[in-house]
């Protein structure tokens, strides 16, 4: 099975941001997402093309860029959509959000989008999907070359728990705490076709392994094939897809940074005739697991003789790493928000520092909102009722 891939001209952008409807009143979710996109025709009238999209639940709506070329463009593109966004959303009593899951609202409240592949997702899923009442973002960056595209894939599991510890903001569920750093990694893992990806030695092999798939019924279309990194051949990109959802554009913006400057490292090296690393597939599951337990603590393992180190100390390592390929692509300060997660805490312990002030989870609701809205990161003395 052929399947082409569309290369792209460099390492181009482009970003998906899923965002809470959040009941302005009542801080639960809403699912109001029909109404919200019928009040832009101009940004959701292209359907799968739009700028917002559904997702699948009403409680969502997707926040899409066009193919931009820089993180600063692309962030741009998201603040000026975010603006008719929140504007639609006021005008209907809502506010917006952003973290992985919502601390109290209930999945089993909500209601599926109108979109015919999420309802026939549903029927084949039953309560794998019905509950995936999640949020994420995922963040596209342009391949040159179709042979380069399965090495960076493997190359890039190798940081899924740096992209999740960073962004990790999930910490609660259905109103209670879970233990975990990030539970909708838990909730969306259990897909049958999610996960880390396959460990493949080419694009050949790859075209094989969705073959089978194909032919075995296990899928229906590749895209059916939700890896936390996987090949876009439609869009010539990798697809990083292990971040939750993301509170601040600045955080966006870190991410895409990281995910540009990881990828144009790799292509660098594999112009220069090197062999990127390719982890061993246990190593990639179980520091998954380990940055999905304790977040930003993990203690992460660097090889296959089980030698570890702290998941931050290898963070700081890798900004340090970055900073040269970054400034390349005029990406640096967006990198630096890296480091002030490391300083000031990833979303997740932002969340649990509210509680921990003997603040409620609706209060926790109300710092997301204030941190989407002002695009900073909310202490825990400081919460109030966001839009009051």
């Amino acid at each position: 099975m052929a399947i082409d891939f569309n290369a792209s001209n460099g390492t181009t952008l482009g970003i998906e941001w899923e965002l809470q409807l959040v009941d302005a009143e009542t801080r639960h979710l809403r699912q109001d997402a029909r109404g919200v996109l019928a009040a832009l025709p101009a940004l959701a009238g292209g359907g799968d093309n739009g700028r917002v999209r559904h997702e699948l639940m009403e409680s969502t709506v997707e926040v899409v860029t066009d193919i931009r070329h820089t993180v600063g463009e692309a962030k741009a593109d998201l603040a000026d959509t975010l603006t008719a966004l929140r504007s639609a959303a006021a005008d209907r009593g809502l506010a917006l959000a952003c973290t992985g899951t919502h601390p109290i609202s209930d999945w089993r409240d909500a209601v599926m989008a109108p979109v015919q592949r999420y309802a026939d997702l549903v029927e084949e899923m039953q309560w794998l999907a019905r509950r995936i009442q999640t949020f994420g973002v995922h963040v596209h960056v342009g391949i040159s070359d179709v042979d380069k595209a399965i090495p960076i894939v493997n190359a890039l599991s190798a940081y899924l728990p740096h992209f999740l510890a960073l962004t990790a903001s999930s910490p609660f569920w259905s109103g209670g705490d879970t233990g975990l750093a990030s539970c909708r990694a838990v909730v969306f893992g259990q897909l049958p076709t999610a996960g880390p990806p396959h460990s493949l030695d080419d694009w050949a092999a790859f075209e094989d392994y969705m073959d089978t798939l194909l032919r075995s019924g296990t899928i229906r279309s590749i895209k059916e094939v939700w890896w936390d990194v996987r090949p876009h051949p439609d869009f010539g990109t990798v697809e990083i897809r292990m971040f939750d959802g993301i509170p601040t554009l600045r955080e966006v913006g870190m991410a895409a940074a990281l995910c540009q400057s990881l990828v144009t490292l790799f292509e660098q090296q594999l112009d220069r005739g090197y062999t990127l690393p390719r982890p061993a597939a246990w190593v990639v599951r179980d520091n998954k697991w380990r940055a999905t337990r304790y977040g930003l603590d993990a203690i992460v393992i660097t090889d296959d003789r089980g030698h570890t180190v702290p998941l931050r100390d290898d963070l700081y390592e890798l900004i340090r790493e970055l900073e040269p390929v970054a400034d390349r692509l005029g990406c640096a300060e967006e990198l630096k928000v890296a480091g002030e997660v490391l300083d000031h805490g990833a979303p997740y312990e932002r969340q649990r520092a509210v509680r921990a002030e003997g603040g409620s989870l609706e209060d926790v609701v109300d710092a997301a909102i204030t941190e989407l809205a002002d695009d900073r990161f909310v202490t825990s003395g400081e919460v109030t009722r966001a839009g009051a």
